[in-house]
């Protein structure tokens, strides 16, 4: 079987014509990337998933190397940090506020004899 140049690059253009003769003449994967001189039939398995999902315009679209995470380790300015700090302290302060509030009521209507809600 012969080979195909390793690492070579695609056009978007030849890319479509690939996908959509091997659509069109319902030829396998193995089938088209001998008629085309492309070296590993997963290469068009892969470009018909793009074809699928994305559109033609897909082919377009750099996908070479990893991808990109982001920066995990990206710093808040130092005041939005404190103001943060600052309304987590005082949201858990209202919450342990109303906690208590409700163990008072709860109480309260318990010593009346009333259902509690």
């Amino acid at each position: 079987m012969p080979k195909g140049i390793a690492n070579k690059r695609y056009t978007p253009e030849f890319k479509k014509l690939v996908i959509k003769t091997m659509l069109e003449e319902k030829l396998s994967y193995s089938e088209t990337a001998r008629r085309f001189d492309i070296s590993d039939h997963h290469r068009i398995q892969d470009w018909e998933r793009i074809y699928l999902t994305e559109g033609a315009e897909g082919f377009a679209v750099e996908r070479r190397g990893r991808r990109h995470k982001g920066s995990p380790n990206k710093q808040l300015p130092k005041q939005v940090e404190e103001d943060l700090l600052a309304e987590v302290q005082r949201l858990r302060a209202e919450n342990e506020y109303l906690k208590n509030l409700q163990a008072l009521v709860l109480e309260r209507e318990r010593r009346q004899g009333k259902k509690p809600r």
